[in-house]
């Protein structure tokens, strides 16, 4: 009996760890050479890399984590500021409220959600 129970914890969690695997190996080792060709800070081979993995920069630039950090914090701070600037545009922006023409310049008030 705690061979039959053993047997199937052991069934019920390789199936449950398969399920936690968001993306394929293929798309793995195509997302790291994306962060490591960010870090060669060169637009040719950056270009290169994310045209030959047909990468869409909208999609993937905003969730792409290298490392723990955002790709665009990760060029940051491993001096690919290149890279960082071109992929700036992809990323969310922030939404502030401005009304001129009821305030002052020294009275401004900014909203930001």
């Amino acid at each position: 009996m705690k061979a039959l129970i053993t047997a199937t914890v052991l069934a019920l969690s390789s199936i449950s760890f398969a399920s936690l695997a968001a993306m394929s190996p293929e798309m793995e080792n195509k997302l790291i050479s994306v962060c490591k060709a960010g870090l060669s800070n060169s637009q040719i081979q950056f270009t290169n890399t994310m045209r030959d993995n047909r990468i869409n920069e909208y999609r993937i630039f905003p969730r792409l984590v290298c490392n723990g950090e955002s790709f665009h914090q990760f060029a940051i701070s491993n001096g690919a500021d290149r890279t960082a600037n071109r992929i700036a545009r992809y990323l969310p922006g922030q939404v502030t409220i401005h009304d001129l023409t009821m305030i002052p310049k020294d009275e401004l008030l900014y909203v930001n959600f």
